[in-house]
C-alpha cells in the first residue's frame, strides 16, 4: 500500500525564507516503501529533513497528487532555483489558506469555538495531506 507523505527541513526553510519564498516550505510526496527511510537520504542539499506526517493511500499517482495540490498551493519550481534543482513536491504553503481549512473543518463539525489558532507543522502537512486526498 503506498503512502502520502510531508516532510519538513529547518535548513530548507531559512534558506527558502532569505530568498524571499517562505519559511513555510513543505515536501509532499508518495512512495510505496517506508517514508522514514526516503526522507533520511534527504532532498535538494539537505541531510535535516523530518516526517511530519503520512497517510496510507490507495493506488497513489505522485504526479496527480502533486497536482491536485498544486490546484491550491503554489509549487515551487526547481528550474528557478538551482539548489533544489531535482526536487520535485515542494510547496510554499499559506498559513492564511490552513488556518481558513481549520477554521471551516471546526464550523463544518459544529464546533463554534473562537480560540486563536498557532499554526504547527502538523497542522500545515494535515493541510496538504487533505487537499492531495480530495
Amino acid at each position: 500500500m503506498a503512502a502520502m507523505y510531508v516532510a519538513r527541513s529547518v535548513k530548507l526553510g531559512k534558506w527558502a525564507s532569505d530568498v524571499g519564498l517562505s519559511k513555510h516550505v513543505y515536501k509532499f510526496g508518495c512512495t510505496d516503501e517506508d517514508p522514514k527511510a526516503l526522507i533520511a537520504r534527504g532532498w535538494a542539499g539537505e541531510d535535516d529533513w523530518q516526517l511530519v506526517k503520512s497517510a496510507a493511500v490507495d493506488g497513489g499517482d505522485e504526479a496527480q497528487l502533486i497536482e491536485r495540490i498544486a490546484r491550491r498551493e503554489k509549487p515551487i519550481d526547481p528550474r528557478y532555483y538551482p539548489r533544489i534543482r531535482d526536487t520535485a513536491g515542494l510547496f510554499k504553503v499559506d498559513p492564511a489558506h490552513v488556518e481558513n481549512h481549520i477554521l471551516v473543518a471546526r464550523a463544518l463539525a459544529g464546533e463554534a469555538e473562537r480560540v486563536a489558532l498557532k499554526l504547527k507543522p502538523a497542522d500545515f502537512a494535515a493541510y496538504l495531506i487533505d487537499i492531495a486526498q480530495r
